[in-house]
């Protein structure tokens, strides 16, 4: 009986968290931006701002209001912490740019021209940094938090990392082989269960997404495929192109999904999540099934 009272609870906790987020979303979509467009008659261009701030802002807001009153407790993991934020940031930028500079120097890419800082990579910052927050909203502070109250940390971590790879697939689906698209899943487990253990270190959103949204706008930047979109190399400063003219081999390349599917990256990622484990043991952050939520790193308990 309290297993399934546990498991009751944790199924209606997650419905409840996602259906705030997607109806706050949508109520941006369908209801407050075309008000807006009616009555101000904005471009496209504003229109566009106007849409990913909104969800940007709506989704914090309905998470917040989910853990207050459905969780009744404070939401500290929205905090703004500047020195986690800015170490996240820092962090991922730095992890998969040595990554990118082993490709580099194994042959896998060249670097064809440096075509400077164009005025469009603002705006795919901006995208980027959204993107980024709403999805570390979704896998680490709904899915893998929620999870981790019922069946511990391990196995929230393996299971909300494994949902985070598949939920990528799609970017690929119609481009990869067997072989690239087991290769992304397993890449993809281990990158959601880095960002994952950022989170279950920090405890704070804006650090992991900080962490999340360097290491995205760092391969933009790099001129490679993110996570198997090709639509952002144009606006890159360096116009990298692959040195065999298939574009190979895919172990080094990571293939159509990019560097984060490269043997190189998988490796770092690895001995990276080996290493945080360790710590995290270390320091009693680790959660067994059913424990209580987690302290903050302070030391103070969630409230």
């Amino acid at each position: 009986m309290p297993n399934l009272r546990l498991a009751r609870q944790t199924l209606l906790r997650l419905v409840a968290a996602l259906a705030a987020i997607v109806g706050a979303v949508q109520l941006v979509r369908l209801l407050l931006l075309p008000a807006i467009q009616s009555v101000l008659h904005p471009g496209d261009a504003m229109t566009s701002v106007l849409r990913r701030t909104g969800i940007f802002l709506f989704a914090i807001l309905a998470y917040w209001a989910y853990v207050r009153l459905f969780e009744k407790r404070r939401a500290s993991e929205l905090r703004i912490a500047p020195l986690p934020i800015a170490l996240g940031a820092l962090s991922g930028s730095l992890l998969i740019a040595i990554a990118l500079l082993l490709m580099f120097a194994f042959g896998a890419y060249d670097l064809g021209a440096y075509r400077g800082l164009q005025s469009g990579l603002l705006g795919v910052a901006g995208l980027i940094v959204i993107a980024a927050v709403l999805e570390e909203v979704i896998y680490r502070c709904i899915l893998f938090r929620i999870l981790e109250g019922a069946i511990g940390t391990l196995w929230a971590l393996g299971l909300q990392s494994l949902v985070f790879a598949l939920m990528h697939i799609a970017n690929i689906e119609d481009r990869a082989s067997t072989q690239e698209i087991v290769t992304t899943v397993v890449a993809g487990t281990l990158v959601g269960a880095f960002w994952t253990l950022v989170f279950v270190h920090t405890r704070n959103l804006w650090a992991v997404a900080a962490n999340h949204a360097a290491w995205n706008y760092t391969i933009i930047l790099a001129g490679v495929p993110l996570s198997g979109i090709e639509g952002w190399r144009s606006l890159a400063p360096l116009a990298t192109t692959c040195r065999d003219p298939a574009c190979g081999p895919t172990w080094l390349t990571g293939g159509v999904f990019g560097p984060e599917d490269s043997l190189v990256t998988t490796a770092m990622v690895a001995a990276s999540v080996l290493a945080m484990l360790y710590w995290a043991g270390r320091r009693h952050r680790l959660l067994a099934a059913g424990a209580a939520l987690p302290i903050n790193p302070t030391g103070a308990p969630h409230a």
